[in-house]
């Protein structure tokens, strides 16, 4: 015959597993809910990058191959103009000239930009930018050589 303290401890334990069955099932399901919840949100995520470089890829300017190296277009100025299509340097240049708010010289935003005025070589290549810009539709160029912003 078995001895009935035995018997209680047998049913006492097997009540312990069955507490600590339904507490492991309860934890399961919350980690199972939590796994599917981090699964939507990957999705999400992912998409809305998708987006977000779509987005970007649009707004930024388009690069070409010169030479083996990446040069940025300044676009055309359209009907409804959008100077984030523009590079960065591009957008300063034409805040500086919409700033003075009349014809600017080339010396005078080189010297807003912080270049060495003094040395021709270092406006040249801002002399080409204020050129482009003109040419685009961004400035427009007077015939003594100044520029202005565009209405």
């Amino acid at each position: 015959m078995v001895d009935p303290e035995v018997l209680e401890r047998i049913a006492a334990h097997r009540a312990e597993l069955d507490s600590l069955e339904e507490q492991l099932v309860r934890k399961l399901d919350q980690v199972r809910a939590e796994r599917d919840e981090l699964a939507v949100a990957e999705r999400v995520l992912a998409r809305m990058s998708e987006q977000i470089a779509g987005e970007r890829a649009a707004v930024a300017p388009a690069s070409v191959q010169v030479g083996g190296r990446a040069v940025l277009l300044v676009p055309h100025r359209g009907d409804s103009p959008d100077e984030t299509a523009l590079p960065g340097d591009c957008r300063r240049i034409l805040a500086i000239v919409r700033a003075v708010g009349g014809p600017v010289q080339v010396r005078t935003v080189g010297e807003e930009l912080g270049l060495q005025v003094e040395v021709r070589g270092k406006l040249e290549p801002l002399r080409a930018k204020l050129v482009k810009l003109a040419d685009r539709g961004w400035l427009r160029k007077l015939g003594d050589g100044k520029f202005t912003a565009r209405l």
